[in-house]
């Protein structure tokens, strides 16, 4: 028996499900991790009393934590009464842990993050010194090299915050160095080569998952935070657009105002303002992200209660249109590029949606609306598919069609394996927690074949 918790009578048989309900409890950051080994002790003791009652161990399980209450219920009334406390913690005192937490460690969290923000700009604007523009149609670097002066310092931020092993240190960045040396060291012939348009597209992808590695404290292997990575990614790609929106709108206006004297800013704008803020607001979005989780739930469930329903109508409309009219995809390159897009963003929304569902909790009506979304997405991919290999029949292979092969296939077996383990879910011989490993086993798959196409299509297609 583990000596932490001796009234648990077989800890082997049900640990999975224990720590899929601890990782539910420790995202709702407003309770404190002494509460929440609290609550876990209680949750074990009453497992043990209704196992000695007869019960089987999942039946002990789904009993027990029936009987603690809703989580996320107790969340939420903690922080409606604590309201005020809970946006001074969040705009002024910035912390992200509990209540013990010293008082400046927010504040030092905060200025840390807006350090390596600052540094991430001036990274930016290196290459001017250099002699490099930052336009694209006079250089590539910015181009082929924007996520490799970006990303590291976000991985910077989560590993000061978390921080990881030296020898996961050292391997993120010999990733970054390995991926900087080949992509730089590549003679593309012109901008015009569609390896290149693939290796723009696939490298952030690929390095994206060491971002993630650095934001789980350098232990992905069975880590319950590794969806909370999934949830930062969606809400990092929301609040990085606002900051974009906002930024926008400031440089219109800093446009407006300095025409009114007559003086033009748009070589300032263009050169230095632009470049820095791209690479700033990263920084600063992870920052954001991260804070406002410390105090208050994230955004992914309602997220996903509003766009699941609406893109599986959407799918399902599509299909049934296909179905009823005759007409299958159009094997036109454009109209497989937009059929392939909106695939990428039904499985980063199924994963977006996977995320925000507690793996212990109840079928619902959402879930049920999910497994229509992976059907409905299933027979689109495999008529995409087909309409693919239409094209490579009729015209050969190239670097594009190859990649879209590439990638419906592994959309093909991930949503493929997401129905099946949903629907196991779904009649009870299953759990959601598989559901989680799997899609969280996949991101490797999907930065493994994203990493191939970036820096392994070029070489094998002679950089054309």
């Amino acid at each position: 028996m583990d000596a932490n918790h001796p009234l648990d009578p077989t800890p082997s048989a049900i640990e999975a499900q224990v720590d899929a309900w601890r990782g539910h409890l420790r995202r709702s950051r407003t309770i404190s991790e002494e509460d929440a080994a609290e609550l876990e002790d209680h949750l074990r003791e009453q497992i043990a009393s209704l196992g000695e009652r007869g019960l089987s161990e999942d039946e002990a399980f789904l009993v027990a934590v029936k009987r603690m209450g809703a989580i996320d219920a107790l969340t939420r009334e903690f922080a409606v009464e604590h309201s005020d406390r809970l946006w001074k913690q969040l705009v002024l005192d910035g912390r992200s842990g509990g209540e013990d937490e010293p008082r400046d460690a927010g504040t030092r969290t905060m200025w840390v993050a807006l350090g390596l923000a600052v540094a991430a700009a001036v990274a930016m604007k290196i290459p001017a010194l250099f002699g490099v523009p930052f336009d694209p149609d006079a250089s590539l670097f910015y181009p082929k090299n924007i996520s490799l002066l970006v990303l590291p310092f976000i991985v910077a931020y989560f590993a000061w915050e978390r921080p990881v092993p030296s020898q996961v240190a050292l391997g993120l960045a010999g990733v970054f160095l390995v991926a900087a040396a080949a992509v730089n060291a590549f003679p593309y012939p012109s901008d015009a080569a569609h390896t290149l348009s693939l290796t723009l597209i696939h490298l952030p992808i690929a390095l994206w998952l060491g971002v993630g590695v650095a934001y789980v404290g350098g232990q992905w292997r069975g880590n319950p935070r590794r969806m909370d990575f999934v949830r930062f990614t969606g809400e990092f790609f929301i609040y990085y657009v606002l900051i974009a929106l906002g930024g926008g709108v400031l440089i219109g206006l800093t446009f407006a105002l300095f025409q009114a004297i007559g003086l033009d800013v748009e070589p300032v704008v263009v050169n230095w303002i632009l470049p820095s803020g791209i690479a700033g607001a990263a920084v600063v979005a992870a920052w954001l992200v991260e804070a406002k989780q410390a105090v208050i739930e994230n955004m992914a469930p309602v997220l996903a209660r509003i766009f699941v329903p609406l893109f599986t109508l959407v799918l399902l409309a599509f299909v049934v249109t296909m179905a009823a009219t005759g007409r299958g995809i159009d094997v036109e390159r454009e109209i497989l590029i937009a059929v392939d897009l909106l695939l990428v963003v039904v499985f980063g929304l199924l994963l977006y949606s996977i995320s925000a569902r507690d793996p212990v909790g109840a079928p619902g009506v959402l879930d049920w609306i999910q497994l229509v979304l992976v059907g409905t997405a299933l027979v689109v991919d495999v008529l995409a598919l087909w309409a693919i290999g239409a094209r490579i029949t009729d015209f050969g292979f190239t670097p594009n069609r190859l990649a879209a092969l590439g990638m419906n296939v592994v959309l093909l077996v991930n949503l493929a394996g997401s129905g099946v383990l949903y629907l196991r879910a779904l009649r009870g011989r299953g759990t959601f927690a598989r559901v989680w490993e799997w899609q969280m086993g996949y991101l490797w798959v999907i930065a493994a074949w994203a990493a191939v196409v970036a820096l392994g299509f070029p070489p094998l297609f002679g950089f054309r």
